[in-house]
């Protein structure tokens, strides 16, 4: 791709996280990723480069063994005129949320990721010019910490992702908690499922966003209100499930396109399409953590109509979804074990800095490094390097905790599909599709004393504001079943 011969106006701003800026070709299926740094702590040309040879090599020789090699798209490194660069930066500069220019665009060294553009991946590899409907789903922990270094045992009973909603909600950053709780996502049951998909729906936030032909329809956009039209959606939607405009509009219409959209995702997460070398890994024990949250809205609502048995139907161990779980499982010591650990490592540099090569604490992020994620023992041997292997599967686990799903639907003829192309059908429609993972850049080693206090502030608040509210009747019902376990079998 002859980037210098592009126009920067052909290019867009496509979005960014904390550490890097993304923007997307207008007609082509690429975007470029450059990554940013605080006004005057700009880094030079080789850390640059250096920074981002990490991030693809860790995509291509670590994350692509656990998810797969359709489901991961690390890209490549690319150079580019700085007078284009800094063109760019100027067009995209005013597109940017405020509460994201506290970092700026890297616009000396030249160096950017190319990757392919997953809101529209499908429009080179099935049929040009056919629309395409994009769903990205960030599902987050899939499970309850089963460790025995956890020290509140409210922590085995509801997960993170539902206690963290009210410390959000009291921090101002969202102004109602949302019903999606993940262990609902990744019960493999299509009910709660369905259950948790309609959440998002009904309560975005960061977690659901959909695409239209590359272009933002529906989900909130950083701290905004994330109160979503559903008639609106459904407008854009109608010509992808009911192409004859037979159905009326109106509520009905509306309930009905949302109940196919819901049925087609949960289809495609469902869906196995790839093998990786995962697959040979032991399975970490889930059986003996529970498959439910007790704070989860479907759960409260079987319990109120006198439902007490919980199904879990379980994942096809070949779909993204479980390999999504089994690496956030790698997270076996919980943060409150695991801890310990890093204070092990970190004052094994504080006496021998010159180390920290050695223990590839920094990268390259090769298969060596791979390797070592491999060993699921938990028996603590007292040495460094047992403390290093569980702080880097942490690490993996929270880069999986925190990755995105992408789903990507192209309407398709029944002549045009074929056994080469996965096909999920509704009531009026087929389409082929595609399941992508991105945000898989390794979390920082820096970051883990910052998650042990996260994890506190979490929980004490969870126990002062919220526990401490619940109807006590409630509790002893979900007491009654807390033989449900989520089994995982090993492959």
């Amino acid at each position: 791709m002859e980037v210098e011969k592009m126009d920067e106006n052909e290019w867009k701003y496509h979005g960014e996280g904390n550490q890097s800026l993304v923007v997307s070709h207008c007609q082509r299926c690429v975007v470029l990723r450059f990554l940013k740094s605080p006004p005057n702590q700009n880094k030079t040309s080789e850390e640059i480069l250096h920074h981002l040879q990490n991030i693809v090599d860790f995509g291509k020789h670590v994350m692509k063994q656990f998810f797969g090699e359709n489901y991961v798209h690390h890209g490549e490194i690319i150079q580019l005129p700085l007078d284009f660069v800094r063109q760019l930066c100027l067009k995209v500069q005013p597109e940017r949320p405020e509460s994201r220019c506290d970092k700026d665009m890297d616009s000396l060294s030249g160096y950017a990721m190319c990757l392919p553009n997953l809101t529209r991946l499908q429009t080179y590899r099935f049929v040009e010019h056919r629309p395409i409907l994009c769903i990205e789903i960030k599902p987050k922990c899939g499970f309850i910490p089963f460790s025995s270094h956890v020290s509140q045992e409210i922590k085995h009973k509801v997960c993170r992702y539902c206690m963290h909603q009210h410390l959000k909600v009291a921090n101002g950053k969202w102004k109602r908690p949302s019903k999606y709780c993940p262990l609902d996502l990744f019960s493999g049951n299509k009910q709660r499922m369905h259950f948790a998909l309609k959440s998002l729906l009904q309560e975005a936030q960061n977690n659901l966003k959909i695409f239209k032909n590359g272009e933002l329809i529906y989900g909130c956009k950083d701290d905004q209100d994330s109160v979503c039209d559903w008639n609106d959606l459904a407008r854009h939607l109608k010509p992808f499930f009911f192409p004859s405009n037979g159905l009326v509009s109106g509520p009905h219409c509306t309930r009905t396109i949302v109940k196919e959209l819901i049925h087609v995702i949960t289809m495609a997460l469902l869906s196995s399409t790839d093998a990786c070398r995962a697959g040979d890994m032991k399975t970490v024990p889930v059986s003996q953590g529970r498959s439910y949250c007790e704070a989860s809205a479907f759960n409260k609502e079987l319990v109120r109509n006198g439902k007490h048995k919980l199904e879990s139907s379980g994942l096809p161990r070949g779909c993204l979804l479980y390999k999504t779980l089994q690496a956030q499982m790698l997270d076996m010591l919980d943060i409150e074990g695991l801890y310990p650990l890093y204070s092990r490592v970190e004052q094994y540099l504080e006496e021998f800095p010159e180390e920290r090569s050695t223990l590839q604490i920094d990268g390259p992020y090769n298969e060596a490094f791979y390797e070592k994620l491999l060993d699921l023992s938990t028996e603590d041997d007292g040495t460094v390097a047992f403390a290093l292997t569980k702080v880097q599967q942490y690490r993996i686990a929270m880069t999986a905790k925190d990755c995105s799903i992408m789903i990507a639907l192209s309407p398709c003829l029944q002549d045009e599909c074929s056994e080469q192309r996965p096909v999920v059908l509704t009531s009026k429609s087929r389409f082929t599709f595609s399941v992508s993972v991105l945000d898989l850049d390794l979390k920082p080693y820096e970051s883990i004393p910052h998650q042990y206090k996260l994890d506190g502030k979490i929980v004490n608040y969870y126990l002062k504001n919220v526990q401490a509210k619940d109807d006590p009747v409630m509790s002893s019902l979900f007491k009654e079943n807390e033989d449900c376990t989520l089994v995982l079998h090993k492959v």
